[in-house]
């Protein structure tokens, strides 16, 4: 029997192993980016814009043009970029802590400006690199290091849909939520990024690509076990589909 690995990596996904814990999501939509480059022949016409969290190395493992922000602030320095390149594709890649609690701010005007960009938002509701503490998009009963009996509405409030808060917002063009946990929502993750970023070509505005995604380290489970519960609890919540989509494109 023929044991040759029949997969190849993309060229432009390149550098040194991952670091990221077993089971993580992130090296799952690395490659979707560098394969998206690849087709589409951008790679001389696409800038991102990293920040701070489990996902701060990126620019290690894609090669393509990065610009690294402070905590929460990728939203505000892809506008400046988008600026001055506004010819190119521009995207942040932000996890749910550095987006919607530090980064609140910065998302929210970047949504009411419309602005030209694409944001992946990468949700395992919780901090990760932080050391699990609650993050605005925990569910509630959700145990972390700062929720120790589960999350309680009455005093920390209820996690946050982003996508469907900023949905009504007419500079915001296309909102959808992914998964990566299957082949299946694997492909239709790929297909998301791929359409948002051909938008910025052809309908300018805002797009956000929402992934969820699993930390098993921080979710004290295994990643088959952290898949079950991405499964049963996670997308209750945050149910999958498209949220608001271009009328032309419908």
């Amino acid at each position: 029997m023929d044991n040759k690995v029949l997969a190849t990596s993309p060229k432009l996904f390149f550098g040194p192993p991952l670091h990221y814990c077993p089971g993580c999501s992130h090296g799952i939509v690395h490659r979707l980016l560098a394969e998206i480059v690849e087709e589409l022949e951008i790679r001389e016409k696409i800038v991102g814009v990293s920040s701070v969290g489990c996902s701060a190395r990126l620019h290690m493992y894609l090669d393509f043009d990065f610009v690294k922000s402070s905590h929460g602030r990728a939203p505000a320095v892809a506008t400046g970029v988008r600026r001055e390149l506004p010819k190119h594709n521009i995207f942040t890649y932000q996890g749910d802590g550095d987006l919607l609690s530090i980064g609140l701010s910065e998302a929210m005007s970047v949504a009411i400006r419309g602005e030209n960009i694409l944001i992946i938002f990468i949700n395992n509701a919780i901090f990760g690199m932080t050391g699990g503490q609650m993050a605005p998009t925990t569910l509630v009963g959700q145990k972390s290091t700062t929720t120790q009996n589960g999350r309680n509405p009455d005093t920390t409030g209820y996690p946050l849909r982003f996508p469907e808060l900023i949905a009504p917002l007419p500079g915001v063009k296309y909102l959808t939520r992914c998964a990566v946990d299957s082949p299946k929502n694997v492909r239709k993750t790929k297909k998301s990024l791929t359409f948002a970023l051909n938008l910025q070509h052809t309908n300018p505005g805002l797009s956000l690509v929402e992934i969820l995604s699993i930390c098993p380290t921080n979710l004290h489970l295994s990643p088959v076990k952290s898949l079950d519960w991405l499964h049963d609890d996670l997308v209750s919540y945050y149910p999958l589909g498209d949220i608001k989509v271009p009328e032309e494109e419908k």
